[in-house]
């Protein structure tokens, strides 16, 4: 599986991604659930792979990285 997501786009992913866990914690109500959203960021930064970006044809990596 070829790499599509950069450094700066992991970073960002995972800021997002403990961003809306944080809401499991200091939300109420319904909308606490929907921190669990942030697993989702996490988990494409973790692995470099999005598979949105693949349908869609992006890469924000570097070519000699991809792999």
């Amino acid at each position: 599986m070829d790499k599509n997501v950069g450094r700066v786009d992991r970073w960002i992913r995972v800021i997002i991604g403990l961003a809306l866990l944080s809401l499991l914690v200091f939300a109420e109500g319904n909308l606490k659930w929907l921190g669990l959203l942030g697993l989702v960021p996490l988990l494409t930064a973790a692995v470099s792979r999005c598979p949105l970006y693949s349908l869609c044809g992006i890469r924000t990596c570097s070519s000699e990285k991809a792999k």
